[in-house]
């Protein structure tokens, strides 16, 4: 029996279909696991047989997360370093980036290989020297001192990302509105900036990440729960006598949704083209 070439192609699609939908599935079965332990009890989420559903749903843990002002706290810490880490890398990383692309100055190439060094060192190995940078500077423990902490690692990433993204728009599109009078930062904030859109929001999101999903850091530079962020939040339910299974399971799963809500949100974004027929013939 011959087969034709169509019934290969839809075989071999049904094949890829079926593959993928085998990979998202153990990929998002502990997402799932996580989402329905934390309706359970902390003796349930240990039962044996493991058991996928309970009989006794109940919201306590998300109740017990919302009601104490410390776990709050942990919350709204992350959002406040990763957010001001996220707007101050964008804005540092474009202006830098768009030098990077479009002018020529002393030291460029020498600038260039430090930023790509930066991202080639382990983080673990600046813990020391960054613990006692931030010590003597006095931001211990404090807002300033993770920020500033993150940038280093952020920026130089969002720099090199940017610097690329930079060099595949049309030098037509800035060099237009400069002949019309207009300076360097109006042809970049009024022309690039929404033309590179895609690579902003990509840059943004994955330095939303990095700050947010930080645990090394966060622990050595804070000391008071008044300062530590969600992952160390988290970390802090394992006590040595006591193990509060269903909130973590819970905060966990609360942390997991700002990131997932940006890639929602900002999705669209993330596909190129946008700079196609920008510059007519």
């Amino acid at each position: 029996m011959t087969i034709t070439r169509a019934t290969r192609v839809r075989v071999q699609k049904a094949g890829t279909i079926a593959a993928l939908c085998g990979a998202a599935a153990i990929a998002a079965f502990p997402i799932l696991w996580m989402l329905l332990s934390s309706f359970k009890t902390n003796t349930e989420v240990f039962a044996y047989p493991p058991a996928l559903l309970t009989d006794n749903f109940s919201l306590n843990a998300y109740v017990a997360v919302f009601a104490d002002p410390t776990k709050l706290r942990f919350f709204i810490n992350s959002y406040v370093v990763a957010i001001v880490v996220t707007l101050a890398t964008l804005l540092i990383s474009i202006l830098a980036a768009y030098a990077f692309s479009r002018y020529e100055f002393r030291g460029k190439g020498l600038m260039s290989i430090v930023i790509i060094g930066v991202q080639a060192v382990p983080p673990i190995t600046l813990l020391i020297p960054y613990f006692s940078l931030i010590v003597a500077l006095k931001l211990y423990n404090s807002y300033g001192g993770l920020i500033l902490t993150y940038m280093v690692f952020t920026v130089p990433y969002a720099v090199i990302m940017m610097t690329s993204y930079f060099n595949t728009l049309p030098r037509e599109l800035d060099e237009a509105v400069k002949v019309d009078g207009a300076g360097p930062l109006t042809a970049l904030f009024r022309i690039l900036v929404p033309v590179a859109m895609p690579g902003i929001v990509s840059v943004g999101v994955y330095t939303f990440m990095i700050a947010w999903n930080e645990y090394l850091f966060a622990l050595t530079l804070t000391r008071t729960d008044d300062m530590r962020t969600l992952p160390i939040g988290i970390q802090l339910l394992l006590g040595q006598n006591n193990q509060e299974w269903a909130q973590l399971m819970a905060m966990s799963l609360l942390g997991i949704l700002p990131v997932l809500l940006l890639f929602l949100i900002f999705q669209r974004w993330f596909i190129g083209g946008l700079t196609s027929g920008a510059v007519k013939s």
